[in-house]
């Protein structure tokens, strides 16, 4: 029998003792994922026979040092291309079949992972809050009132209900942290470029990132260095240009006065302030910045010409067949319409003026420490209010690709009603491999368990630490 919770470690262990071979979690994974009462989780599996041809092939190779991933179930968002599906991203009348998997797709399955199938999202990957999509709204696993977080929602819900052992999915705005947050996950999202975007169906293709979620740091980052590596055929990838924080005297740059905003919910602000105490107690410097030029930049994402990337990215389809994409979704890529090359150089004009203002907090510290989000809302609520209540998600997301950040979304612990909370390490571009060693220590001093298995210890999951 499956652990409730799929990690690397524990199915690697599984394997290795020969109490499970990649057929029976392949069969398990399938049954899970009848069973379960979210029908919303997902938008296309592949057929069983593939899936058992593939593991039987992969047991028939055997476990190799080039094949890290061995047997190792996995689900990605459905704007990312497979060569086996649709892609559709929530959108039926724009599906097209793919001739070839995305990059790093590509790059997963030849370290030996499983493709399991394609999960739902916010249409368009346009939505922090997954209830975007004709597919149905995938629920946060603790609570089905309340919202899954989006655009990843499927990969979040599919990890956190122990379907699969880690998800693919992609980061504007803030798409792949806020899901994780909502269901006591940790989201990786690398420096922008890389994570290859070849095979994506782009939001913003000058901010996107391909994004992973997992039950923890270890585990996200390992498939993020997978997948990373320069790739000629997307004109936005880069190499890594490692940049390291600190050994002593890192400082931690945190919230302070008016710029604390929970939209009235103190649980979650209780969260932050204990995630505070624990990166202190790690042997950081804690400083109270100035946040507003973050907040003003973040403002830029909907509010700013970068909406209009949303309309180049599906032009030819939102303006053909705009009837058939979701009302809320509809609206925001057709109000670039009114967009022009004035406004885009205006924009790009105020983000530099923002990344001034906010090179003079960076000068102040070495990272951030952000709530995720800054609460959660019901499914009803968010269908009644849908841009107020979304935009309120992405307080503390939406500035990161603008400025150019690396980030982890890690859990915090659970409110009073046991709904999670989030934080998330933010730090200069290229600083993704100091990030991890950190965010994995600061989740391991929390002890909150991983997806729905609040009682899992990543101590005994993980007995070693990132290097």
């Amino acid at each position: 029998m499956l652990p409730k919770f799929l990690t690397l470690a524990g199915l690697q262990a599984l394997y290795q003792m020969g109490t499970a071979s990649p057929a029976d979690v392949v069969l398990a994974v399938l049954d899970r994922i009848e069973t379960s009462a979210d029908k919303a989780i997902w938008i296309s599996l592949r057929p069983r026979d593939d899936l058992m041809g593939e593991a039987a092939d992969l047991l028939a190779q055997g476990p190799s040092p080039d094949k890290p991933l061995w047997g190792i179930p996995f689900a990605v968002k459905d704007n990312i291309d497979f060569a086996g599906l649709p892609v559709t991203a929530a959108c039926p009348a724009f599906a097209y079949k793919p001739e070839t998997d995305a990059f790093a797709v590509a790059r997963l399955r030849a370290a030996g992972a499983i493709l399991i199938g394609k999960t739902n999202l916010d249409q368009f990957a346009t939505g922090l809050n997954g209830t975007r999509s004709p597919y149905g709204a995938p629920r946060c696993v603790f609570d089905a009132d309340y919202v899954s977080g989006g655009s990843s929602s499927g990969s979040a819900v599919a990890v956190g209900a122990g379907q699969v052992a880690f998800a693919l999915g992609t980061d504007t705005a803030g798409s792949g942290r806020i899901p994780a947050a909502f269901n006591n996950l940790v989201g990786v999202k690398p420096t922008r470029g890389l994570v290859s975007n070849s095979g994506l169906t782009p939001a913003c293709r000058s901010l996107d990132c391909i994004t992973v979620l997992a039950g923890c740091v270890n585990d996200a980052d390992q498939v993020r260095r997978i997948m990373q590596g320069f790739d000629a055929a997307d004109p936005y990838s880069r190499p890594m240009q490692a940049r390291s924080l600190p050994n002593q005297g890192l400082r931690c740059g945190v919230l302070a006065g008016t710029e604390l905003e929970f939209f009235g919910d103190d649980a979650t602000a209780a969260l932050y302030e204990a995630a505070i105490g624990r990166i202190a107690a790690l042997g950081t410097t804690i400083v109270e910045i100035d946040y507003a030029p973050f907040r003003e930049c973040a403002a830029l994402l909907y509010g700013g010409p970068w909406v209009a990337e949303r309309l180049a990215a599906i032009e030819d389809f939102a303006l053909t067949q705009g009837e058939a994409m979701d009302r809320t979704v509809r609206e925001i890529v057709l109000g670039a319409m009114g967009m022009s090359a004035v406004d885009a150089f205006r924009g790009a004009y105020a983000l530099e003026a923002y990344r001034r203002r906010a090179d003079m907090e960076w000068a102040k510290m070495n990272l951030l420490l952000l709530p995720t989000a800054p609460t959660i809302y019901k499914v009803a609520d968010m269908l009644v209010d849908p841009v107020r209540l979304n935009s309120n998600l992405g307080r503390y997301t939406n500035f990161v690709n603008l400025l150019d950040c690396s980030a982890i979304a890690i859990p915090a612990g659970f409110r009073p009603d046991g709904l999670p909370g989030g934080v998330t390490l933010v730090a200069p571009a290229f600083c993704d491999d100091a990030l991890a060693a950190l965010g994995q220590r600061l989740h391991q001093a929390g002890f909150f368990g991983m997806g729905c298995d609040r009682e899992l210890a990543l101590s005994r999951a993980y007995p070693t630490s990132i290097s």
